[in-house]
């Protein structure tokens, strides 16, 4: 794991931010290049003047993670043929980068150009929310969404506000992941619930996609079954998202050692009396030779 510094008060900073996960992934066979980026404290200013220009109070938990860190990047790689391969990334954005998902409406738009609130359509205004999955976000004023992870083009992770009134603070938020056909989907109701959840599935590539209906890329399915068989969700389903994924007991350097050619069995040469026909037992019991014609 590379650090930028070695003194003991970071390491013990680092190690209850991580959750233990660096020495984890160190010791997982093929992972290399284990990098946790440091970061300064958020400022108490900073996080008040954001909530004075959004309109929004930061919940609690994130608030207290902004003061111990402005932001959170750990990445991983596998080496493979001597060459480093990046998989696993987890990044929460700092303050000056949560900003909203929805820019302004610029004033050199077209009239007629299409925006991302056209796609609150029947599908999202319909649906009826529960304790378990409440009503989706809507692109328009109704939400404030905020952006806490790009997950490298593959969705977003947002930091939501719902049912938003206009010049009114907004308080009450969650967690959500939007995917690359903008369908919403709810992860957790709060931010350490999501943060844990980051941790656990190690940031492999499109975890976030074990809680959609669809799932995961084959590709990501098959790092997801070698490093976390245990909570990555291979095979999804609506009414059991969180499912347990059977145990992978591959050991590959148990697996792919290599084996000798087994030598094929040599065949025994026929006895002298089947060659010659076998004894066979007469009307009375007794054997009856076979004979040879001369």
């Amino acid at each position: 794991m590379e650090e930028t510094k070695d003194d003991s008060p970071f390491k013990c900073v680092a190690e209850r931010l991580t959750l233990g996960i660096t020495r984890i992934l160190e010791s997982m066979p093929g992972v290399a290049d284990v990098r946790f980026v440091e970061r300064e404290p958020a400022e108490k200013r900073c996080l008040l003047s954001w909530e004075q220009k959004n309109t929004c109070i930061l919940p609690e938990d994130l608030r207290d993670f902004y003061l111990t860190t402005d932001g959170f990047t750990l990445t991983w790689s596998v080496k493979l043929d001597n060459e480093c391969v990046p998989v696993g990334c987890m990044v929460i954005n700092s303050v000056a980068r949560l900003r909203p998902l929805l820019p302004p409406i610029s004033l050199f738009s077209l009239p007629n150009a299409p925006t991302l609130a056209d796609l609150d359509w029947e599908r999202n205004s319909t649906e009826s929310g529960s304790e378990v999955c409440p009503a989706v976000p809507h692109f328009d004023a109704q939400s404030r969404i905020f952006e806490l992870d790009s997950c490298g083009g593959n969705g977003k992770v947002c930091l939501v506000y719902r049912n938003c009134s206009q010049g009114v603070v907004a308080q009450q938020s969650d967690i959500w992941f939007l995917d690359r056909s903008l369908y919403w989907h709810y992860l957790t109701p709060t931010f350490t619930s999501y943060y844990r959840l980051m941790i656990t599935h190690l940031g492999l590539p499109e975890w976030q996609y074990a809680f959609t209906p669809y799932g995961p890329s084959p590709q990501a399915k098959q790092w997801g079954s070698l490093y976390q068989p245990l909570t990555f969700h291979c095979e999804p389903s609506s009414t059991d998202p969180v499912g347990e994924a059977p145990i992978n007991t591959l050991d590959p350097t148990k697996a792919f050692k290599g084996r000798s050619k087994v030598a094929t069995p040599k065949k025994k040469p026929p006895t002298p009396s089947s060659a010659g026909g076998s004894a066979a037992k007469g009307p009375g019991g007794g054997a009856k030779h076979a004979t040879t014609r001369r």
